[in-house]
């Protein structure tokens, strides 16, 4: 059974931001002696050169500029990143394109030149609206600047923006958390991404952990949150995601449907379907500016093949973030396994009430979601 080819999205790695938070585990780096934009841009586009091999011909349907915070870089530099995208990789005409930005007086004014560069869809991340909750979590920019910032977002020629929001904040109560997502939806953001704060390994919470709600809590907060989500029009279509109907982030859909991306820049990931010669890779890019912009060592840290065995739990562990029904022929076609291969693990799934079976389609249900985690260990080889 042969894999065929999925759509294709294009990950963009920005890795500085003005100062680390305690709580994120991403690829970051607080800026200290001014950034190297326009030498980043430079090898940005070359190590998207190094990867056009991979991807002859297909086009792009979207790009994600993530970080970090994307939005230090000027809009002139946004602007020769997606010119240079589109002088080597052939882009659909109505591509979505979004860019993470902070709601800082200084990034919402360059909002108008992001969205003149090619930007189409904004992710602004507000985490709250609380002074307190914001000075707990590192941000840098206080409520009124989130708001101006969303309202300004609201006011552009986009074809949609989503705030990021926290609950489950350090000392945080029901009241508190409803309050944030109130005013969120006060301003009517097309889109809501809105998760329970956890503690990483390596970041500054893990080695000085706050004071986290009850688990009673954070299940009250989740449970009224939905509710009140769902009475203002928002539809949940993934764990931690809610929009407007047809304003869901197509970029992500396309990672959640076992999709291919391309990821270039320091830490990116990418995963690429070889038909012709029936694999899939998955590709890591080197971590660090100082190593990624070594001239001389290329920008790959790793390239590997997804083994046969391990694409059912990866194209689940995709998947059922997902609250849509899963065509069964998705399965065979991008992992080019035979459900057969999975059926005793499915047939365990649906008597354990996580998974419901129509035939043609798969269905994770209200107690699936709860308990992904479990579900999840039934594909594992």
């Amino acid at each position: 059974m042969g894999l065929q080819l999925p759509p294709l999205s294009l990950y963009i790695h920005i890795p500085w931001c003005i100062q680390k938070c305690p709580y994120c585990d991403f690829n970051s780096h607080a800026v200290k002696q001014g950034i190297p934009e326009q030498e980043y841009i430079a090898h940005l586009l070359a190590d998207l050169d190094q990867d056009l091999k991979l991807v002859t011909g297909r086009p792009v349907s979207s790009i994600f500029i993530g970080g970090g915070t994307p939005s230090v870089f000027s809009a002139a530099g946004i602007r020769a990143i997606l010119q240079g995208v589109r002088q080597r990789l052939s882009c659909t005409n109505d591509m979505e394109v979004t860019m993470e930005a902070n709601p800082g007086t200084v990034e919402a004014e360059r909002f108008a030149g992001y969205v003149a560069a090619g930007v189409t869809r904004f992710s602004i991340g507000v985490q709250s609206f609380q002074s307190a909750q914001l000075k707990a979590l590192g941000r840098i920019h206080d409520c009124d600047e989130a708001i101006r910032a969303a309202k300004l977002a609201s006011n552009l020629p986009l074809h949609s923006f989503n705030l990021d929001l926290m609950h489950g904040l350090p000392e945080q109560d029901i009241r508190g958390a409803l309050a944030d997502l109130q005013q969120a939806i006060a301003l009517a953001p097309p889109h809501i991404s809105w998760y329970q704060l956890t503690i990483e390994p390596n970041t500054a919470f893990a080695s000085r952990p706050p004071v986290l709600p009850a688990d009673d809590t954070l299940w009250d907060i989740q449970q009224q949150g939905l509710a009140l989500l769902q009475q203002h029009g928002y539809q949940q279509y993934e764990i931690s995601a809610y929009a407007k109907p047809g304003h869901q982030c197509r970029h992500n859909l396309n990672y959640w449907r076992y999709g291919d991306y391309l990821g270039i820049g320091c830490g990116a990931h990418g995963k690429i379907t070889l038909p012709t010669r029936n694999t899939i890779v998955r590709t890591v890019k080197i971590k660090h500016p100082k190593g990624y912009m070594d001239i001389g060592r290329g920008y790959l840290d790793s390239k590997e093949q997804v083994p046969a065995e391990d694409r059912p739990f990866e194209f689940f562990m995709n998947r059922f973030r997902l609250l849509e029904p899963c065509p069964h022929s998705d399965f065979t076609a991008y992992t080019g396994l035979p459900l057969s291969s999975v059926a005793p693990a499915i047939n365990t799934a649906v008597a354990q009430q996580l998974l419901l079976d129509t035939g043609q389609h798969w269905q994770i249900t209200d107690k699936g979601a709860r308990y992904l985690n479990d579900l999840l260990t039934l594909f594992i080889d």
